[in-house]
């Protein structure tokens, strides 16, 4: 190995954490929430606020927390709370929904870390 080589090999391990972060690192700036009730036009807040968010649904109340730019189901009336256990959504695109209670909710902003799959 030349000293050339050595020069290239160390470029382009030094490169590759910079370009993991600019093209993989997920989703862009997070806005608003979208959240979806049933057959009822959406509505939207915004993830600057911190709130609490109950919303109606045919089995019961599911609620929804806004905290820190991040939005989470807190409880839902379904039976294996798997929109719960979803977690924290926080990036553009990121989706989750309590399918039993007709309830969904899908972060809008810049940039969105999906294009078609859950659109």
């Amino acid at each position: 190995m030349t000293r050339a080589d050595i020069v290239a090999v160390i470029l382009a391990v030094a490169l590759l954490p910079v370009l993991y972060l600019h093209f993989w690192s997920g989703g862009g700036f997070a806005e608003q929430v979208r959240i979806q009730e049933g057959n009822q036009p959406p509505h939207y807040y915004s993830l600057a606020r911190d709130q609490r968010i109950r919303v109606h649904g045919p089995l019961g109340d599911s609620v929804l927390e806004i905290l820190h730019g991040r939005v989470r189901f807190v409880s839902s009336p379904c039976r294996n709370k798997i929109c719960v256990h979803s977690g924290w959504l926080s990036r553009a695109g990121e989706s989750t929904a309590c399918l039993p209670n007709r309830v969904s909710v899908q972060i809008i902003g810049q940039d969105p870390r999906f294009d078609a799959i859950n659109s």
